[in-house]
């Protein structure tokens, strides 16, 4: 194979991947506390026919050399953690974290996932959980007589009763946030694991330590900027368009050879 085409095919795989990361983060729009993706580019080896720096006399040397590359491929995606527009809903189990920090929830299997996505319901045991039921952690119970639920910036969550007529403290909800949030694995359902690469969880209270605070009645829309992803996508399929121009190029050149020579 001709090594134009092979370097061509590989920025065609590339941009084909970069424009899939492109389209999932306009799908996602919408989606609340949803964080868009960067995907991550790196140039493959370099066939190194003339060393730089190498002798070419004996008091002289290459200032340069003569280095061919072999093509680019996307190593990575990259979360952009940044802060997304806080939505009102006036629900009051709903919240936003503004500034770093997740909120935990507990899959079935007992494994405590993390979530920027804030909306939460009560279940029928009065437990605060989000829309696929998994309660919220540190867990939080209602009572069903419970009129009024205030959720405080630093997570204190208190509700009014028929038969109280002061605030009764159901718990207080925290934060964690980790070393490198790039390093969380998306399972999908607006959740993340950790893994080694982002480090250990580090709990504490909203509002102290880094963390952000807890805004109730408010739910974090996605961080994607229409604008922007819609340049990135011309961008990527001008790139595809160049690299599919450099096949159809190197083909007619082949194709020439076999006619004229071969």
């Amino acid at each position: 194979m001709h090594p134009a085409l092979w370097v061509s095919k590989t920025g065609l795989s590339a941009q084909d991947t970069n424009m899939s990361t492109i389209s999932n983060n306009l799908a996602n729009v919408n989606t609340t506390g949803f964080k868009r993706d960067r995907a991550v580019f790196q140039d493959l080896l370099y066939q190194i026919n003339r060393q730089p720096g190498g002798l070419t006399t004996q008091n002289s040397e290459l200032p340069s050399g003569l280095q061919l590359g072999t093509g680019v491929r996307v190593v990575g995606t990259a979360k952009q953690f940044s802060q997304g527009n806080l939505q009102i809903t006036e629900q009051p189990l709903d919240m936003a974290i503004n500034g770093r920090g997740f909120l935990q929830v507990q899959l079935p299997d007992g494994q405590i996932a993390y979530t920027r996505d804030g909306q939460f319901q009560l279940n029928a045991d009065g437990d605060v959980v989000n829309p696929d039921g998994y309660p919220l952690e540190p867990a939080i119970n209602v009572p069903e007589n419970a009129t009024n639920i205030t959720i405080g910036k630093d997570g204190t969550v208190t509700a009014v009763t028929d038969d109280q007529a002061a605030p009764v403290n159901l718990g207080q909800i925290t934060l964690v946030d980790f070393i490198n949030p790039q390093g969380l694995q998306a399972i999908g359902n607006n959740l993340f694991k950790a893994t080694n690469a982002s480090g250990d969880p580090a709990e504490g209270e909203a509002g102290l330590a880094g963390l952000g605070t807890i805004e109730q009645g408010s739910v974090e829309s996605s961080n994607v900027e229409v604008v922007e992803e819609l340049v990135n996508m011309i961008t990527t399929q001008r790139a595809y368009e160049m690299n599919s121009k450099v096949v159809s190029t190197t083909d007619q050149m082949l194709q020439f050879i076999t006619q004229n020579i071969g």
